[in-house]
């Protein structure tokens, strides 16, 4: 792994009148990392998800990605450069079919102008049929060919998140964000989900900041973890140090350590 960070969190602070969400938090994330946070409810973890993709700007710290400084950028500047984002409740197009919602993934990488697309020849039509296969590669990768031509509404659940973790990879992003990305899932589910992420993380090679209240799938996959309690870090390290950590376990368990999970990796 690279020793330069692709990611860098820096002292960051977020209040909302007088409501502290994040209490100088700082962490960083490495290429092709797989990095977890986790906390109780209202802990910090989707502030700091809204802080890496523009939706929130913090009143103190820095937050810099790929060498550049974020605050303040738009949010579809962020997504240019390289980050994206699945949402703990599906936000996909449901009257459209799983490869439009791909197609549209891939929206900010398109070049052609409307009059050209349009008319769909020459470039546009080249453009077009190389966005495909790129999400022709996608649909094979995520295992989702047979429900590729169908309309969002109409599938089940844990389909509609891998679509969703699918539209996100069409972004080609540096940077995954996966918010509870296993929520509502079944066990089969649970354990094919937690298989495609280790895929991204060692086929793809892309970084991710997973959220996640299954303590099973963060503690079997994450690489680092932070834990949050009350918008301020109570630890950071490796799943064995923070499972064991005295902090995490008086004030996000009660218990006395993490669960071991049973999630397989392959």
């Amino acid at each position: 792994m690279d020793d330069k960070p692709l990611l860098t969190f820096d002292h960051v602070s977020l209040a909302f009148a007088g409501l502290r969400a994040l209490d100088d938090v700082s962490f960083e994330v490495g290429p092709g990392e797989l990095f977890a946070v986790i906390g109780p409810n209202g802990a910090g973890k989707t502030s700091i998800f809204n802080c890496l993709s523009g939706v929130y700007r913090p009143q103190q710290g820095s937050i810099v990605f790929d060498g550049r400084p974020i605050v303040g950028m738009r949010r579809h500047q962020i997504a240019g450069l390289g980050i994206a984002r699945t949402f703990q409740n599906v936000e996909l197009f449901q009257n459209l079919t799983v490869i439009d919602n791909l197609m549209l993934g891939r929206h900010h990488l398109m070049h052609t102008g409307v009059i050209r697309g349009g008319i769909w020849v020459g470039p546009a039509r080249r453009e077009e049929a190389a966005h495909r296969a790129r999400v022709e590669h996608i649909v094979d990768f995520l295992e989702i060919e047979t429900i590729r031509g169908s309309y969002v509404a109409a599938l089940p659940y844990g389909l509609q998140k891998r679509v969703e973790l699918a539209r996100a990879l069409a972004m080609e992003p540096k940077l995954l964000l996966l918010d509870e990305p296993v929520a509502g899932m079944n066990l089969e589910e649970t354990e094919d989900m937690a298989r495609f992420i280790l895929d991204i993380k060692e086929e793809l090679g892309v970084a991710q900041i997973l959220v996640d209240h299954d303590m099973g799938v963060v503690m079997d996959i994450a690489d680092r973890v932070l834990v949050l309690d009350f918008g301020r870090m109570i630890s950071q390290g490796t799943p064995a140090v923070v499972q064991r950590d005295p902090a995490v376990i008086e004030a996000y368990l009660g218990v006395e350590e993490l669960p071991a999970s049973g999630t397989a990796r392959g």
